[in-house]
């Protein structure tokens, strides 16, 4: 297990809640909502009775308030006892902060009334013919006098099936591109909107990820996050801010399989002595930890800086790359470690292996992140 520095009093204390709340209400079970495919909805409604799902809101609308850096801490914690838990309740993050960077007051109230008494929100961006290219969006939405009319479906929506609110991004002038596209917010149960179906992941298989469907589904024009064609650059903000504390997943998966590799190369005995003792064993596993610690502090710097008002796409998307890329390296050579266990659900790293997949993919995937550290150094 990592050791933790330089916290506060708070974050250690937060740190210890998360980790403890785990072990007790979801580690146990993990293993099995994996097999089944199954979103745990009562111990997610556990998790929001602590106040997960509340890290990032202000407290004036009665959310936690907590900064980038201790909303990482926890969540890190989340991802050690399941990456698909971790999901479901970051991707709260993800949603609401469109109307927490451009929102007015009435939307963030309205926010507020439907997320704080426990419920979570899905960020509906992602479509099954564009993946990474947003602005290629076929769902559009038509101003019809004091409305606007939504049609299209969005993929791979994380609480898709399960939201009580979607904040939506859709074209309301397809000839204008980028600043064609606006965002909404949908609350869930309006007549058209509906959840298709549910994918059957490799991984994360906890976490409820759909088709989100929208016929003719009416809201208010007041539901306009921002103004019209200013969509795009709310999503690329939004994702500008939440990739440094999604990485926490990423890290989070990598130090649970340092902790098994650990745990196992200590007890397994060949040769008359443990497994740990031979340096082809030990230097793998330094190896993973030196690379962890490193995809730690990146993204605690990316962390930081949005806390400091600084914000720096080529850090937060280098934090999310390095996160990726690593999680997915270390799991695969823990199941490496444990051998012909590693490979048998009998042992967990095999789940952390088709966990980590995911955080080279969401979010935009690494090759992205790398087009955007590109453009801008080439600026």
């Amino acid at each position: 297990m990592a050791k933790s520095y330089l916290l506060t009093d708070e974050q250690l204390e937060l740190q210890k809640l998360a980790r403890e709340f785990m072990e007790k209400e979801i580690k146990p079970y993990a293993a099995e909502w994996d097999e089944k495919g199954e979103y745990p909805a009562a111990a997610i409604r556990k998790g929001m009775d602590v106040g997960f799902h509340l890290m990032g809101i202000p407290e004036e609308y009665g959310g936690m308030g907590l900064d980038n850096v201790t909303s990482y801490i926890i969540r890190e914690e989340l991802a050690k006892g399941d990456a698909g838990y971790s999901v479901s309740i970051g991707a709260n993050g993800l949603g609401f902060t469109p109307l927490v960077l451009a929102g007015n007051e009435k939307q963030k109230q309205l926010l507020a009334d439907i997320v704080i008494p426990g419920a979570l929100t899905a960020f509906c961006l992602t479509e099954a013919q564009g993946g990474s290219d947003a602005v290629n969006s076929r769902t559009t939405a038509v101003k019809d006098r004091e409305e606007y009319v939504i049609n299209g479906a969005k993929a791979f929506i994380t609480n898709g099936g399960v939201a009580g609110l979607y904040t939506v991004f859709a074209m309301t002038d397809r000839e204008k591109g980028a600043r064609g596209m606006s965002a909404f917010m949908v609350e869930a149960g309006r007549p058209g909107l509906s959840a298709g179906k549910e994918e059957n992941k490799m991984g994360i298989r906890s976490s409820n990820t759909t088709e989100v469907v929208f016929d003719n589904v009416r809201v208010p024009a007041d539901h306009l996050i921002g103004k019209e064609g200013e969509g795009f650059k709310i999503a690329m903000q939004t994702l500008d801010r939440t990739r440094p504390a999604s990485c926490a997943g990423a890290v989070g998966i990598a130090q649970r399989a340092i902790d098994e590799c650990v745990k196992y190369a200590q007890e397994r005995v060949v040769f008359g002595k443990p497994i740990s003792k031979f340096q082809g064993i030990s230097f793998m596993i330094a190896d993973m930890e030196i690379q962890t610690q490193a995809a730690r502090q990146l993204a605690l710097y990316a962390c930081r800086l949005l806390d400091n008002g600084i914000i720096d796409s080529v850090v937060a998307s280098a934090a999310k790359t390095f996160g990726g890329d690593n999680a997915m390296r270390v799991a695969t050579d823990a199941v490496q470690v444990l051998g012909g266990f590693g490979y048998s659900r009998e042992y967990p790293v095999e789940k952390l292996m088709r966990d980590a997949k995911i955080y080279q993919l969401f979010e935009g995937t690494n090759q992205v992140q790398r087009l955007v550290i590109a453009g801008n150094l080439m600026k």
